[in-house]
């Protein structure tokens, strides 16, 4: 087949995937995890059950899909924010920043459907990236004399993400940003 052609299905097969991802996503939202059927999907995507088949086995699969197509944006929004320009503490409080943000976003899960995209070897190797990729902006603070350099900087990851984590629990933005400003605090040089 010329190339051409194989770029096209490529192209048709992954528009078919977003918008099955996009239409479950909706509809588990609107009518809860149960609520949704392979049919259903189907019918909202504007594809046949057969062909949504050839895709997915079931909706878990596909939610399961959705979520890590989630988690692999929220990397990258923080990676662009290790990447650009400024002091490895500037880079490392942008991206502390931004984490409890993403932890308020997942406030609308229901437990049904956290249980569901919260298990799976997908979520731990997230939080692994996440675990180093939080680890070496520190190592390189500490490098810098901006982070503090009598705990590790694993240690210090862990910190960080468990303190941020309980964003996801708190009312608004301004309280996460007030954790995030005792997060960093805690990481200043000790003098």
């Amino acid at each position: 087949m010329p190339k051409l052609w194989n770029e096209t299905i490529e192209e048709h097969r992954r528009a078919v995937r977003d918008a099955v991802l996009e239409v479950t996503a909706a509809l588990v939202a609107e009518h809860g995890l149960r609520g949704v059927t392979m049919s259903r999907i189907a019918e909202g995507t504007g594809i046949g059950r057969a062909t949504l088949y050839k895709y997915f086995p079931d909706v878990e699969s596909i939610m399961t899909a959705w979520h890590e197509r989630q988690i692999t944006g929220h990397l990258q929004e923080l990676a662009a924010l290790r990447d650009r320009p400024g002091s490895a503490g500037e880079r490392l409080t942008a991206a502390l920043d931004a984490y409890p943000s993403i932890q308020l976003r997942r406030r609308g899960h229901d437990p049904e459907i956290g249980a569901v995209l919260h298990r799976g070897e997908h979520v731990a190797h997230a939080e692994q990236h996440l675990l180093r990729f939080i680890s070496e902006l520190l190592a390189e603070g500490a490098e810098a004399g901006e982070v503090r350099d009598d705990v590790s900087p694993d240690e210090l990851a862990a910190y960080c993400l468990h303190a941020l984590g309980a964003a996801g629990g708190l009312p608004s933005q301004a309280a996460a940003r007030r954790l995030v400003r005792v997060t960093v605090d805690g990481l200043r040089p000790t003098s």
